[in-house]
């Protein structure tokens, strides 16, 4: 599969960051080049089944690292430091933990190797159940999903997987929502492995969310023996856009320490 991604500087080590479920490598534009391109050549991709990247029924974390694996194959990089949000955070891991060899630095942002109950359920409905097409603008898109989504930011961001068909000038979904959907459970699933990542790892957990808790860090250092966890202040799940700056400084301090 030949993933979609957006390139950063030319220069200095890979770092190839991961987004999260129902994000897209846009998501990552202000961080990769305003913050990591000046030391890192960057590549922010879209993961399988969202934004630009094709589709597929196949669905899966042990899947997905495997299409980054080949990425980096394709791109002509034996290895790069690799960073992950949320579900990219998880296919990180699972990578630097069945092909080592590939993974300079590790940074999973905002998620534990665990298995996490259904947070996304009623979100996904909702895009389900809402066709694009039939509505003519970005307003009443969101004016249709404020019924079911009250949170006018998570409306915003699940408005970015929006894009206007070419062929026939509508709205549609960009994200495979059906295959997403059909396959929550294998994202949510725990990380398995009998591997280590004997490697330099960094957890980054936001200081307001209860994705990484302190009853997580045993089963964190078992797989990840030289990983630190570090806690950005006021931050929630969403890291790197709540707190760019102190995000951005955790990072580079490890990746370039």
């Amino acid at each position: 599969m030949q993933l979609h991604f957006r390139e950063y500087g030319s220069s200095g080590p890979a770092l190839v960051i991961l987004h999260g479920l129902l994000g897209a490598s846009g998501n990552w534009h202000t961080l990769a080049s305003k913050s990591f391109s000046d030391s890192f050549h960057v590549y922010a991709v879209d993961l399988r089944n969202h934004g630009r990247s094709p589709h597929s029924d196949r669905f899966d974390l042990p899947t997905m690292a495997e299409d980054v694996r080949a990425f980096l194959k394709q791109t002509g990089h034996a290895s790069a430091h690799v960073l992950g949000h949320s579900m990219g955070g998880k296919v990180a891991m699972l990578l630097a933990l069945e092909s080592p060899e590939v993974v300079d630095r590790l940074v999973v942002v905002d998620i534990a190797p665990r298995a996490y109950p259904p947070h996304h359920t009623e979100i996904l409905e909702a895009l389900r159940l809402l066709d694009p097409g039939a509505y003519s603008s970005r307003t009443e898109i969101d004016r249709a999903l404020s019924e079911r989504i009250a949170s006018a930011t998570v409306r915003q961001f699940l408005l970015k997987n929006l894009a206007l068909d070419k062929d026939t000038g509508a709205y549609r979904w960009q994200a495979n929502i059906e295959g997403i959907d059909r396959n929550y459970d294998a994202i949510n699933a725990a990380i398995e492995s009998n591997s280590t990542f004997n490697g330099p790892a960094l957890f980054v957990r936001g200081e307001k969310s209860d994705y990484v808790q302190d009853e997580d860090r045993e089963q964190i250092l078992k797989l990840f023996p030289n990983a630190r966890i570090e806690t950005i202040s006021g931050a929630g799940h969403w890291v790197h856009a709540e707190a760019p700056e102190p995000f951005a400084q955790t990072v580079l301090s490890f990746l370039t320490s």
